[in-house]
């Protein structure tokens, strides 16, 4: 990047911070800061180690020193300022999840368009909250669109704020369904046989909520497909399992056919056969439903994470906050553009072209010297696809 560049997006960003009011974190005081400043050399060099009186007003400190990017910590200390984290003296953390399109598995980077990787992103968002609202019922939550790729949760319920590492981890391997085993979802009772002397062994899967009820919907979505087929398509459709021959396979469409209502409760009993097929969507759950999260994130308790409400320097779009009823609606190549880039068209020369699609419209963009809305001209000069011109 040209110092051209870097001084104009320096200006950009202060003028941005004049006319924004950023609302710090809960215990801001108690929270290690850091910035990445619009220096030469390469994006990682970062000022850390601040305590949030070290910066003073932060207001006054975005206006100041318009950094390229601004981090707080998850973690909360008596001394945030101190110089190593042993000397910081942790106290407690927020647990923070990180969702970004790079890493989601059904995304193809070099393919899909940044609005297709966002959109993508923000399924598993809703994924990710189905797990912490319904799951753990969790319910100091700050949902966040990272300015980049994808979003942050905030969780801040007090009982969680003191969990160490290994504990964090093991929501880690909840959301993400790591080591799920299906017996873990089966609840067993012992039932008087009719007419016997001997009891009988009820397994029923958990419907009413988790896991068990993730694998009981794709169990359930599969029996009502197999009734709608002909039976010759039914029968070869359940033999395309391994393990299930012609006797299991007749043995399951006629549990299916004459003990719907049974398998709709859960009840995995009324054939040996039902049950060993229900277990099989245990890894269908786990591969469709779970929340694809940035696990080292979640377990690191001094985690520095982006500022809510400042901007980002990889894309100029802005970091923000979204309450949980406005997640569907929230479009963040419409809604993340500053209002400060809008309005005005500044002269850039694109070394990268493509297509561009930003503030709800679509730029084909060629290479070379060219007037653009300033908004898309920032998002270039951020990503390090064009320069800035002389106007």
């Amino acid at each position: 990047m040209e110092e051209r560049t870097r001084a104009y997006l320096r200006g950009r960003f202060r003028d941005h911070y004049r006319r924004t009011e950023i609302t710090p974190p809960p215990a801001a005081n108690e929270r290690e800061w850091g910035f990445i400043p619009w220096t030469e050399g390469p994006d990682t060099t970062m000022v850390r180690h601040r305590s949030l009186l070290e910066l003073g007003d932060l207001s006054e400190f975005l206006v100041r020193k318009r950094p390229r990017h601004v981090y707080f910590s998850a973690g909360r200390f008596r001394d945030p300022g101190a110089s190593s984290m042993h000397a910081k003296d942790w106290q407690s953390a927020d647990l923070v999840f990180d969702l970004d399109a790079d890493h989601l598995p059904n995304v193809t980077l070099g393919e899909d368009s940044y609005a297709e990787m966002l959109a993508t992103c923000k399924d598993a968002l809703m994924r990710l909250l189905e797990f912490l609202e319904d799951d753990f019922a969790f319910e100091d939550l700050q949902i966040v669109f990272s300015g980049g790729r994808g979003y942050h949760v905030h969780v801040r319920d007090t009982n969680i704020l003191e969990l160490d590492r290994e504990h964090r981890r093991e929501i880690v391997d909840y959301v993400r369904g790591i080591g799920l085993e299906y017996e873990e979802l089966i609840d067993t009772e012992t039932v008087a046989g009719l007419g016997r002397k001997t009891p009988t062994e009820r397994r029923t899967l958990q419907i009413e909520g988790g896991w068990g009820k993730r694998t009981h919907e794709h169990f359930m979505t599969f029996v009502d497909d197999l009734l709608a087929m002909d039976e010759d398509d039914a029968l070869e459709r359940l033999q395309e399992f391994d393990g299930i021959g012609e006797g299991k396979a007749t043995a399951t469409l006629n549990a299916a056919r004459n003990n719907r209502d049974g398998l709709e409760s859960g009840n995995v009993t009324v054939h040996t056969a039902v049950s060993q097929l229900a277990e099989r969507f245990t890894k269908t759950a786990v591969k469709r439903d779970n929340a694809p999260i940035d696990e080292p994130v979640t377990t690191d308790t001094n985690r520095l994470i982006r500022l809510p409400g400042s901007l980002h320097g990889g894309s100029g779009l802005k970091t923000v906050r979204l309450e949980r009823d406005e997640i569907a609606a929230f479009d963040p190549l419409v809604d993340a553009v500053p209002e400060t880039f809008r309005g005005q068209e500044i002269a850039v020369d694109v070394t990268r072209g493509g297509e561009v699609e930003l503030g709800g419209d679509s730029f084909t963009i060629a290479e070379g010297d060219q007037s653009l809305p300033e908004y898309v001209a920032v998002f270039l000069m951020a990503r390090g696809r064009a320069e800035k011109e002389k106007e």
